[in-house]
């Protein structure tokens, strides 16, 4: 299982390093050999952010990407412990879709969703992740995700309720001169 950086800065911030990845560009001489550094921020009350950025050195990618990420941190709305109702989101090939669980459930979740969802505060809920492995693309499919979570008080209204089922008698057309049966046909 992948170990995540943990640090927390005394705002109250606590930042997590999601990958850092070794990447290369080819010039006239050579290579150009530097870092990738996928960072996400939060406080622990309902605010995350995640950012990208790429240096020479490794400590350097991963201050870049954290500060980048406190600039980008978003509001997003929670019901207390959890999630306010399910969701899926999708970005380029990945699939990622949460829902709420009860209290003392626990964060079930792998790959890149798991920092996101502890460094945004989130205790108790389920998630599962489709299609892609990229935890890049998959961190910016939770973050898509967890921006159209609406309020709970504006989900309770939108429920649907269950279809009823409508008759199976044929129905008879009214007409001025009375009602009007359907055509007949003799199936043999």
């Amino acid at each position: 299982m992948a170990k995540f950086e943990r640090r927390e800065e005394k705002d109250g911030i606590e930042e997590r390093v999601i990958q850092i990845d070794r990447i290369t560009r080819v010039v006239k001489g050579g290579r150009r050999l530097r870092f990738r550094a996928i960072v996400v921020v939060g406080d622990g009350k309902g605010k995350v952010g995640l950012a990208i950025d790429k240096s020479n050195e490794v400590v350097d990618a991963i201050s870049k990407a954290s500060r980048k990420a406190r600039k980008e941190m978003v509001e997003i709305n929670l019901s207390e412990s959890t999630i306010p109702h399910e969701i899926t989101a999708e970005y380029a090939g990945a699939k990622v879709f949460l829902k709420p669980a009860r209290v003392g459930t626990g964060v079930i979740a792998g790959g890149a969703v798991r920092p996101i969802l502890e460094v945004l505060g989130v205790k108790d809920v389920v998630s599962k992740i489709q299609g892609s492995n990229s935890k890049l693309n998959n961190s910016y499919a939770t973050i898509k995700a967890l921006r159209t979570l609406r309020k709970l008080e504006t989900t309770k209204g939108t429920t649907k309720k269950p279809k009823t089922k409508k008759s199976s008698k044929p129905k008879t057309k009214e007409t001025t001169n009375g009602p009007v049966e359907p055509k007949k046909t003799n199936k043999k």
